[in-house]
Parts: structure tokens; sequence; C-alpha cells
């Protein structure tokens, strides 16, 4: 058994969403991200800094409204 401890929290994401107002479904049909990075950002799964780029571009935001170090 591999133990995956996970250290990147995307609640900054979802507090940011909720600030400005943006759906997922506005990140998907309107800005062309796939349903299947928002997936791994719900699961806590790791994405590209790429996809961490245009999410601030698309956003108008900083990375760490996006992401946060959580030390365990």
């Amino acid at each position: 058994m591999i133990l995956v401890i996970k250290m990147i929290s995307y609640k900054p994401f979802y507090d940011t969403l909720f600030k400005k107002g943006i759906t997922e479904y506005y990140l998907i049909f309107k800005q062309g991200f796939s349903a299947n990075t928002l997936h791994r950002i719900k699961k806590g799964e790791a994405i590209s800094t790429k996809t961490l780029d245009a999410l601030c571009y698309a956003l108008d935001c900083e990375i760490s409204d996006i992401i946060k170090f959580e030390k365990e």
C-alpha cells in the first residue's frame, strides 16, 4: 500500500469562484477548461502549471487565490 499525503489544497480556488460569482459551467463552456481539469481539482489531484496560469488569467487572480500549501 502506498501512502499519499496531499499538501496542496484547492480550497482557495472555490473561495475565489464564489467571491467572483463564477461557476464551473462558465469555466468549461465559456472559458474552455476541460471537465476533467475541474474534476482533478475537486479530487485534489495534480494539475499543470500551464493550467494554473490559465486559471489565474481567466479568473484575474493570483496563484494564492487558487492553491495553498498545507503542511500536515
